[in-house]
Parts: structure tokens; sequence; C-alpha cells
């Protein structure tokens, strides 16, 4: 016996648009981290402490617009990659704790940064394609 298929509209598939000014938010939240994580590494030395702030900020505001969209979809694989850039947002807040917590040493920072980069990019690249499938059948 063959297994029925679920067939999603684009209206399940992707439930309410978030608001577009909490898109923007988050948008200049991720921008935050990224020119906050370059002052360090170009410079080649912690000299400009104002870094750590700016990264604490995009951070903040990545987590916040994260939990503040929720996913109102009903396709079970997109709810889960829409919580998995939730975790984006807590991986970028545990860096920033620990670019105070010890400021001298960048390993534990950046680690935690790549990793809230990768889940980033992962979910986003996981969601367009199971978007593009589901949308296909």
């Amino acid at each position: 016996m063959k297994k029925q298929e679920n067939k999603y509209t684009p209206e399940e598939l992707f439930g309410r648009p978030a608001k577009g000014w909490l898109v923007a938010v988050v948008t200049l939240g991720l921008l935050a981290i990224v020119v906050a994580t370059l002052v360090p590494l170009l410079n080649h030395g912690f000299d400009h402490p104002w870094f750590r702030y700016v990264y604490a900020a995009g951070a903040a505001v990545v987590l916040l617009g994260r939990l503040f969209t929720p996913y109102t979809g009903k396709h079970p694989r997109m709810k889960r990659l829409h919580r998995l850039e939730a975790w984006s947002g807590i991986f970028f807040c545990v860096a920033a704790f620990f670019m105070f917590y010890d400021p001298a040493s960048n390993r534990d920072w950046l680690a935690f940064t790549l990793a809230g980069g990768a889940v980033q990019v992962i979910a986003t690249f996981l969601s367009a394609r199971v978007a593009s499938k589901e949308l296909k059948k």
C-alpha cells in the first residue's frame, strides 16, 4: 500500500508572513554581529572595547526578533527549521556572554559565533529546499 503524501498550500506551508519591521530589525542585528566580529579579527587585538557591546546588542536583537516571530504554518519540518533559527540567536547570546567573561581569549566567543552562523545558514537553505519540494507536489 502506498503512503499518501500530504500536500500543503503556500499558506499552510509558510504561515502568516512576519512583520516587515521585525524582519528588518533581525537583519540589522545580524549585521551588527558581523561588524562586531570583524573588528577584532581585522585589528588583530582587542584594543576597541565597544565591539563587545555592539555584538551583545546585535545578539539580543536577533534572539528577541526570532522569539517574537513564531511559525504559524502547519508543516512540521518547517516548524522545526524555524525553531532552529531561534537556536542560532541563543548561540549568538552565549557568544556575547563569553566576550565579557574572558575578554583576553577569542576562542570561545568565536566558536559560538561560527556555530550560530552555521545553524542560521543551514536552517535558511533547508527551509528554501523544503518549501520548493513541497510546492512542487
